[in-house]
């Protein structure tokens, strides 16, 4: 096992280089951030705080307008279940990177977690990218300002809220959303 993250840490670290030497502003740096931001998800992923130590969001009244796959929602609404919120855009390499884990993830908890991605794009762009990529998840455009513990200015940032309200999870960055230990996480949170 140490083998194979020791290779994995050297082929990130080389793409890392080749990323700076890339010119900025090709396509080609753009691709390879993603290829590198894929093998990361490959390897790394999130896990839970203790239920002891989970902060309460101060408030879930955030309005969202429904833009792809979804109807216009509060957060409110979804208090008392487990809830993945993912900010993303088309635009973004890791984001892309990241996405083919969550849908994996969405197609098997759909009806077990309240999915809410969040993004600043128009409807046609996300509406493109989920077509070219078979993606069919819940997406949303804010309508009013989340709370400070569940916003972010990075992307992809996900937060995880456990059914009664709690921060159980905040990652930024992409990681493999469909790995084993995710899983886990989220059969504990559902229970």
């Amino acid at each position: 096992m140490v083998f194979i993250k020791k290779n994995i840490f050297n082929i990130l670290f080389f793409g890392f280089l080749i990323f700076l030497f890339t010119p900025y502003g090709t396509n080609t740096r753009a691709k390879l951030l993603q290829g590198v931001t894929f093998v990361k998800t490959l390897v790394f992923a999130p896990s839970a705080s203790e239920a002891s130590e989970r902060e309460t969001i101060s408030s879930l009244d955030l309005q969202l307008k429904g833009i792809a796959n979804a109807t216009n929602i509060n957060l409110n609404s979804l208090k008392g279940k487990v809830i993945f919120i993912n900010y993303w855009a088309t635009w973004c390499p890791a984001c892309r990177a990241e996405m083919p884990s969550i849908q994996s993830l969405y197609n098997d908890y759909k009806d077990k977690v309240a999915f809410v991605f969040i993004t600043s794009d128009e409807k046609s762009k996300v509406d493109t990218y989920y077509t070219k990529n078979n993606f069919n998840l819940p997406t949303y455009n804010l309508l009013t300002n989340p709370v400070d513990q569940i916003n972010t200015q990075s992307l992809p940032t996900t937060f995880i809220i456990d059914k009664d309200g709690k921060l159980a999870m905040k990652e930024i960055g992409a990681v493999n959303w469909n790995s084993n230990a995710v899983r886990k996480m989220l059969n504990e949170l559902i229970q």
